[in-house]
């Protein structure tokens, strides 16, 4: 869809080490969808989107909810890039937040 593609786009716009959340991704796009909606998208994005870099308002990796396996790839990933965690495992959203 259109909107898929939108969002696709606006991820791949996220800048390595950054990370931003479902919900302010839905809030930008032409026809703002929920955060839930843009869940299911990234779990569906092509393999070149850097789906990793969306995560939970608070910095929660909510991909574990669907696969721990997956999560933890996001972890690795994500720490490749030099994006900060909290002591409880969280990114920190203080230090690495993109607005999209």
């Amino acid at each position: 869809s259109p909107l898929a593609a939108d969002l696709y786009r606006r991820v791949g716009d996220i800048p390595a080490g950054r990370c931003t959340n479902y919900g302010s991704l839905g809030r930008v796009l032409a026809q703002p969808v929920s955060g839930y909606i843009v869940g299911r998208w990234i779990a569906s994005a092509p393999p070149d989107i850097p789906w990793q870099r969306v995560v939970g308002k608070d910095g929660s990796l909510l991909t574990a909810g669907r696969d721990p396996a997956l999560a933890m790839e996001q972890e690795r990933l994500l720490r490749a890039e030099g994006v900060p965690f909290t002591e409880d495992g969280r990114v920190d959203m203080a230090r690495c937040f993109f607005e999209p």
